[in-house]
């Protein structure tokens, strides 16, 4: 039992407790505990006295129900701890807390005006998802049982998900998670690759003060020191030569030779 307990609290803390309180809120409501009423998002209530603006966070904690509140619960953690431990992009703990408010906020936003309100987590499972395997460029990946591109991974769950009853509810959720990671991607890296500019949604400043990012890890197998700043690879808009990390190109193209006068 001591062995499980250290190995939950030597997992990633983001990715940990975001996937316990989706695992532990869904279990709630499946038995009855507590009503998911009060856990969706209804824009309406926003706008009662006094407001609920819980919704804003609480809709991303319900699962879907039987086999959906484990698989959820998993590609929530997996995703999650992928982004958090280890990715470029995100070489701060205040960068991934505002990718995901980023992108929680546009798919909340798309959400209810397209379909009303409810609960998305869905969308966000699928907008992680599409973040972390653009970064897996010629690597595979296994889908069920099934190799496929890393980066064809999203459509497959989208594809899969109108296989089940109410799939098209689910589809369109993930379509919404697909566009709103694809908007962060572009705004923040793509953009800026081919201007020449800066991030255009970079971290606000606030985070950084009410955020601590460790140095200095500590894991089984010895210290991991955590880069920050641009020696983590982050995009300045403003490089030069070829760029191995981590770029919107495929590889193929992001190498440039020397150059040939013409005329």
């Amino acid at each position: 039992m001591s062995d499980v307990l250290d190995a939950y609290w030597q997992a990633p803390p983001i990715a940990r407790t975001l996937a316990t309180a989706a695992f532990v809120t869904s279990v709630s409501v499946a038995l009855g505990l507590v009503s998911g009423y009060w856990f969706i998002f209804m824009p309406d209530y926003l706008f009662r006295i006094p407001p609920q603006i819980w919704r804003l966070g609480t809709n991303f904690l319900l699962t879907g129900p039987q086999l959906g509140l484990l698989f959820d619960s998993y590609f929530l953690y997996t995703y999650l701890s992928a982004l958090e431990v280890g990715n470029p992009r995100f070489p701060r703990r205040e960068d991934l807390i505002w990718y995901l408010m980023f992108v929680c906020t546009v798919i909340t936003a798309l959400c209810t005006y397209i379909m009303g309100g409810g609960a998305f987590l869905p969308a966000l499972i699928l907008a992680m998802c599409r973040t972390v395997t653009q970064d897996q460029r010629g690597m595979k990946a296994n889908f069920y049982f099934v190799t496929i591109p890393a980066q064809l991974t999203p459509f497959c769950m989208m594809g899969v998900s109108l296989l089940f009853p109410g799939g098209y509810y689910a589809f369109m959720l993930q379509l919404m998670g697909l566009l709103a990671a694809h908007l962060y991607d572009f705004l923040s890296r793509i953009y800026p690759d081919f201007s020449g500019g800066p991030n255009l949604i970079p971290a606000p400043s606030f985070l950084s003060r009410l955020v601590q990012t460790p140095r200095m890890l500590q894991r089984d197998y010895g210290t991991a020191i955590r880069n920050t700043g641009a020696a983590a690879g982050q995009s300045t808009g403003s490089s030069t030569g070829a760029s191995l990390g981590n770029g919107s190109l495929p590889d193929s193209w992001r190498t440039r030779g020397p150059g040939r006068r013409l005329g």
